[in-house]
């Protein structure tokens, strides 16, 4: 009888978890992108639907009129052929192709900042099913992974940095969500070695989160010496140092 009875309790905690999980999902689908990567990605996605749609209603369209020009018009029946027809591309190349997330076998591939972007759409795909903290670093870390982006443009491909960032963002993060999304449900809040699955993915994504920044950090450090080593010259030779310079002394 207990035994029927936890089952029971188990079955409707999985229940109660996949219907919580379904309905985030919805909400998900309909919430703005996590970063800059993943947006432009949907907007590229986009714009090829609406290329397809032109050119299947310019085609449509073009037929038509030669159509007319060889048959000295296409009556009535043939403009309403002509507009069932643009509808019905219409609908056809607005619909597909869809967009789908990247697989996880596909992220790690191409140059280090592409990788970057397919790792913020697979994020995107994967935070309904993560607590709430969780979900928030990674609303966060879509910020971070668009700053890292700008840092890795025009890195070589072999550059420590470069082989550190397909190691930590195309590897270790995607692999530790996968690990816990195979926990089932109920066991998630489970205490296991003085924390929860929950407790210990939140922990481990901030670490993640905290490296992201560390190396971006890094990476821009060239660029801010080189801003500041600017900003001393302009200062001495335009701005308070130019005042007090020597020769600006002599003068007076």
């Amino acid at each position: 009888m207990n035994d029927l009875t936890r089952d029971s309790d188990r079955i409707l905690s999985e229940s109660k978890a996949l219907v919580r999980d379904n309905r985030e999902g919805g909400r998900h689908r309909r919430a703005p992108s996590i970063g800059q990567g993943s947006a432009k990605a949907k907007r590229d996605h986009l714009l090829k639907k609406v290329r397809n749609v032109v050119i299947a209603v310019f085609a449509i369209w073009l037929a038509s009129g030669v159509a007319g020009a060889i048959f000295s018009g296409i009556g009535f029946w043939g403009v309403m052929g002509v507009l069932v027809a643009s509808i019905i591309a219409i609908a056809v190349f607005s619909s597909y192709p869809k967009m789908g997330t990247p697989k996880r076998a596909d992220i790690n591939k191409g140059n280090v900042r592409q990788m970057v972007g397919r790792t913020e759409l697979w994020l995107e795909a994967q935070r309904p099913a993560l607590p709430a903290p969780a979900a928030r670093i990674i609303d966060d870390m879509g910020v971070q992974l668009d700053a890292l982006g700008l840092q890795l443009e025009g890195l070589d491909q072999n550059h420590p940095k470069a082989r550190e960032v397909r190691s930590l963002v195309g590897e270790q993060l995607p692999e530790m969500i996968d690990s816990y999304r195979r926990i089932p449900a109920h066991l998630r809040k489970e205490q296991r070695a003085g924390s929860t699955p929950d407790e210990q993915l939140t922990d481990s994504l901030g670490k993640i989160s905290g490296e992201i920044d560390s190396i971006t950090r890094q990476l821009a450090e060239g660029s801010l010496d080189d801003l500041a080593i600017k900003h001393r010259y302009l200062d001495y030779k335009f701005g308070e140092g130019a005042q007090t310079s020597p020769q600006l002394e002599n003068k007076s």
